[in-house]
Order: C-alpha cells, then structure tokens, then sequence
C-alpha cells in the first residue's frame, strides 16, 4: 500500500482565522497600563473612606470627618474618570495608522 501525505496550506491550518496586526486592536499597553493607573486611584478613594463604625453602644464622631466624608469620594471619582480617559487614549502611531489609512 502506498502511504499518502496530504500537505495542508496555511490558510487551511489556521482555519479561516487571521491575526490582527498591532495598529488593528483597540486598546493598546499604555491604555492597560493608564487603567491600572486608575483603577489604582479607585482603590485609593474607597480605602480613604474605611474606618470604624459607629455602633449602638458608643458613637464614633471620625464617621463625619473631612477624609471620609469628602476626601475619599472625590479621589474615586477622580479615578473613575481617569478610567475613561484611559480606555479612551489613543497613542499618536494609532492617530498617524488612522489617518493614513482614512486618506487611501
């Protein structure tokens, strides 16, 4: 008998599917390095607003202070909103790779 060796082309090895290239995908490192700046941030605001609670048997007046109260959530929501400028940043090789690319 003889022996038959098929060769597979490659497009048939990768079954239909194509890599993207780099400029294609639409985050990039400094956009995942930007979110974890910012989700940083997050972290940072809600650990400002712990602290001990008051209970039924004594009240703890630190519940009302400044760090709790105003501090912490604004520096979350600071970091919520860097967050969004940090999905939303485009490296200037992806604004160059756009523009060339809208121009053909």
């Amino acid at each position: 008998m003889a022996k038959i060796t098929i060769k597979k082309s490659q497009s048939q090895e990768n079954n239909g599917l194509e890599r993207e290239s780099k400029q294609d995908l639409p985050l990039t490192r400094i956009n995942f390095i930007l979110m974890g700046v910012a989700g940083a941030i997050i972290v940072l605001g809600f650990l400002l607003m712990t602290g001990a609670p008051a209970t039924s048997e004594a009240f703890n007046p630190d519940i009302f202070s400044t760090r709790r109260i105003v501090v912490g959530p604004t520096i979350a929501f600071l970091g919520f909103l860097f967050m969004g400028f940090a999905i939303m940043w485009k490296s200037n090789d992806r604004k160059n790779s756009a523009g060339s690319s809208s121009e053909e």
